[in-house]
C-alpha cells in the first residue's frame, strides 16, 4: 500500500485501462478520497458548488437530499434543518 492506495488496485486499474502506473495511482487516490468524504463534508461541498451556480437554497436542499441517498455508501437521512446546521453551524 502506497500513500493509502492499495498496490493491487493500482495494478488492476493500470492493466485494465492501459494507464501508466503513476497515473493509475493518482486516479485511485482521487476515487478513494472521494469516497472518504463524510456526509457532512459532502453537504458543505455541494452547497458551496451549487451556490456558486446561483442555485437557490430551497432547490439546493432538495438536490443534496437526493444526491445523499444515491451515494455509494448511504449517508444518514438529514432533515433540511440538519443540512442547514451542517453548512451554517
Amino acid at each position: 500500500m502506497t500513500d493509502g492506495v492499495p498496490d493491487d488496485l493500482v495494478r488492476h486499474v493500470a492493466a485494465s485501462t492501459g494507464l501508466p502506473s503513476a497515473v493509475a495511482a493518482r486516479v485511485v487516490a482521487d476515487v478513494v478520497g472521494y469516497f472518504d468524504e463524510t456526509a457532512e463534508e459532502f453537504v458543505r461541498r455541494r452547497h458551496a458548488e451549487l451556490q456558486r451556480r446561483q442555485v437557490r437554497n430551497a432547490e439546493i436542499w432538495q438536490r443534496v437530499t437526493t444526491e445523499l441517498a444515491e451515494r455509494r455508501v448511504a449517508a444518514p437521512e438529514f432533515t433540511e434543518r440538519q443540512l442547514r446546521r451542517i453548512v451554517y453551524g
